[in-house]
């Protein structure tokens, strides 16, 4: 049955135009063209990153955190108890009134005190301003280094200059050294990413980022296969143009540096709708999907590859309104950058007013034990 699913998987008909096959792919005459079992090198590289940022984020993070003065929130921990820790971990991180009010009778606090301890018990979930800073140092460092490293490699090729160049001699187009190495590093970086995901801040748009993880994977595995090798390294160069500016301005952001986040996003803002909205579907999308019919008959690769490519584009729309929404916040009224995928904690204001609350009903009460008041009957007189 493998074996039956698996010749159907790789008939030349799925993957070339009419005409053209596999055996077009065969190295000769000094001449090597990609193969769809080198795409195997990326585990390993995938594995090898992961080590690397764990290596990374102790030795090199963790102090330039220190170094700009990323300062972490003092949270209060909240005592255990049995009746609350299996609400919070069995049903919900956030209960009705209604629930609240059931909670209070089982475990003898008031109102006030089981919202506190929900709030203290999700503010102890969500990952700390170190982690936050460690991650984006990481992703800022293979950003740049990728970009740098895939502009060299491109930036004597005529396809970088004139997108229609990706076509010439294809599908038969010699892999270059730079290509493979370029290609391999980039798959392996989406994938250690996709192994650490569970491990990650997670954020709002944790569904988004799977989705464009699988994507990307699915879209560089696909590329290298049938060949389109040329059209790949233009699409990951245009990603990589602009994520080093959001990760720098996120650094930024948690180490407490507001100007320099803010204008660091102002830039990253530019530079992303003017490579993911303008340049990515009016030029790279175009050639993929206008100029290749001028050429050959639509097969299903053609379908397929540029379908993965409107995906990446939808993806693009949905945090293009998330960025310029930020950017007019901050351009109209000044305020402060914030990522508004990621959760906020819950913190100092609601207990700093709920702190003055109780210091109020301590005055006027006396101590409070369990939502009752504690009368003390031991006086002193004073003559």
């Amino acid at each position: 049955m493998l074996l039956g699913l698996s010749e159907w998987f790789w008939q030349e008909w799925l993957w070339f135009p009419e005409g053209l096959g596999w055996a077009d792919l065969e190295d000769r005459d000094g001449r090597v063209y990609a193969k769809a079992h080198d795409l195997w090198v990326a585990l390993p590289i995938a594995l090898i990153f992961l080590i690397i940022r764990q290596v990374f984020e102790r030795t090199v993070a963790t102090p330039l955190a220190s170094l700009l003065g990323v300062k972490e929130t003092v949270r209060l921990k909240v005592p255990h108890n049995p009746t609350l820790d299996s609400y919070y971990c069995n049903i919900t991180k956030n209960p009705t009134q209604t629930s609240i009010a059931s909670l209070c009778k089982q475990t003898g606090r008031s109102g006030r005190q089981v919202q506190r301890w929900f709030r203290r018990r999700r503010n102890q979930d969500r990952p700390s301003l170190l982690k936050k800073f460690r991650e984006a140092s990481w992703r800022f460092t293979f950003y740049l280094l990728a970009f740098i490293a895939g502009l060299a490699s491109l930036i004597d090729k005529p396809w970088l200059y004139d997108v229609k160049e990706m076509w010439q001699g294809f599908p038969v187009l010699t892999l270059l050294p730079s290509q493979y190495w370029y290609y391999m590093i980039e798959l392996g970086f989406y994938c250690s990413l996709l192994f650490s995901v569970a491990s990650d801040v997670k954020r709002k748009d944790f569904k988004e980022q799977i989705v464009h993880h699988v994507a990307t994977i699915l879209l560089i595995s696909f590329s290298w296969c049938v060949n389109y090798i040329r059209a790949g390294t233009l699409i990951m160069l245009v990603h990589d143009s602009s994520d080093y500016f959001l990760e720098s301005a996120k650094m930024f952001n948690y180490a407490g540096w507001r100007n320099a986040c803010n204008y660091i996003f102002i830039v990253f803002a530019a530079i992303f709708i003017i490579t993911r909205l303008v340049i990515f579907p009016f030029w790279i999308i175009y050639c993929t999907w206008v100029y290749p019919v001028t050429i050959y008959e639509p097969f299903f690769g053609y379908y397929f590859f540029n379908g993965l490519l409107m995906i990446l584009q939808c993806l693009h729309i949905f945090w293009a309104v998330l960025i310029i929404r930020i950017a007019i916040r901050f351009l109209t009224h000044n305020e402060k950058v914030d990522d508004e995928r990621s959760d906020k904690d819950e913190t100092d204001e609601s207990e700093e007013g709920e702190g003055e609350e109780d210091k109020k009903d301590m005055k006027k009460n006396g101590p409070v034990q369990n939502g009752h008041t504690v009368h003390n009957n031991n006086h002193s007189k004073r003559e």
